[in-house]
């Protein structure tokens, strides 16, 4: 992972985010496959490269790197609100046990951004099975 190109800019942003369901429910588990599929398919769509994704019951990791036109703010309030949009539309019967009113993810987010020296740390950070 280094620079990237683009037609005026070179570039190395990178941003770690956390968040989690609504009121913490430990409901990801039994829909990770099909929301680690909507993550990519968001990220691919918006052109952010996913540079590690973790899944936990009740929290998510996603590592990625975009370009500097996209805010992050911009990059969370898409991934967050067409993630939130598939899983309803796929898994509406068993979500609805634990959540209501359309909701999903918690309005919260803790971001972080990472240059070249502590990507590594990052990405081993978020694959360690123990983390919480």
């Amino acid at each position: 992972m280094g620079e990237k190109r683009s037609n005026h800019a070179v570039y190395n942003a990178n941003y770690h985010f956390v968040w989690c369901p609504k009121y913490r429910h430990a409901i990801l588990e039994p829909i990770e496959g099909s929301l680690e599929v909507s993550f990519r398919g968001v990220c691919d769509e918006y052109d952010y490269e996913i540079l590690s994704l973790h899944i936990s019951p009740d929290h998510i990791h996603l590592f990625l790197s975009a370009h500097p036109k996209h805010s992050p703010s911009e990059i969370a309030r898409a991934v967050k609100s067409i993630t939130v949009r598939e899983m309803w539309e796929q898994h509406e019967s068993f979500l609805e046990e634990y959540l209501w009113g359309g909701g999903f993810w918690e309005r919260s987010y803790y971001i972080g951004t990472a240059g070249t020296v502590s990507t590594e740390t990052i990405e081993r950070y978020i694959e360690r099975t123990g983390h919480v």
